[in-house]
């Protein structure tokens, strides 16, 4: 299969840059993946696994919004947050987010509760992702 270049980057660091067969990412209107030559596109990106393949290797990273471009040198995605799910802890999750559920019941505030909410709706996203 044909390669491309492809770039996932997050404010935090740059997490996969190289030489790619395909990717399948998140968008706003639903999966779509992307192979060699594919037509130009710019769209948001929702919360979701972006799926990386090539050289015979699988290689799944969580994305929690941000933006993606296609064009004519390549992929890239601009996560506005990105951790790969091998790194991902099943039963730690599943105890931030008991503890998130907590913090969000004892919110006294409109705003600790936003806060609270928030904080679980990323994790139960998360969650998500990760399946099992």
């Amino acid at each position: 299969m044909a390669e491309f270049h492809f770039e996932l980057v997050s404010p935090e660091k740059l997490l996969f840059s190289g030489a790619v067969e395909s990717v399948v990412a998140p968008g706003a209107d639903g999966q779509f993946t992307v192979l060699k030559d594919h037509a130009p596109l710019m769209t948001t990106l929702r919360p979701g696994v972006v799926v990386i393949s090539g050289a015979g290797k699988t290689e799944k990273l969580f994305v929690r919004g941000g933006f993606a471009d296609v064009g004519a040198s390549g992929f890239t995605i601009l996560a506005e947050t990105a951790v790969s799910v091998a790194d991902l802890d099943v039963a730690a999750l599943d105890a931030d987010i008991k503890n998130a559920r907590e913090d969000f019941a004892d919110a006294k505030t409109d705003e600790a509760k936003i806060a609270a909410n928030d904080k679980l709706t990323q994790l139960q996203e998360l969650r998500a992702a990760v399946g099992v």
